[in-house]
């Protein structure tokens, strides 16, 4: 007996490299997409980084990285409530 068997559409995957940009409300940030087999992960992504942070440099302080940073003025009070139901 042959069971029905469902067709799912799938998207033609785009495996060329990509840069996508998203303006936050102070900032840019950059995604970079690549394609690389599973061994060689790390050590792109490493090549990559350590290549942007080298061209970055060459601008003398007219583009730098930065991250967000939160300070926590006061702990706020409350109260947890554990009830065992064994």
């Amino acid at each position: 007996m042959d069971l029905p068997t469902k067709q799912i559409p799938f998207e033609d995957a785009k495996t060329a490299p990509m840069i996508t940009l998203v303006a936050n409300d102070n900032w840019a940030e950059y995604t970079l997409r690549y394609v690389v087999g599973s061994k060689k992960i790390r050590t792109t992504k490493s090549e990559l980084f350590t290549k942007i942070l080298s061209k970055i440099e060459t601008t003398n302080g007219a583009l730098k990285l930065a991250s967000a940073t939160f300070k926590l003025m006061e702990a706020l009070d409350f109260k947890v409530n554990v009830k065992k139901k064994w």
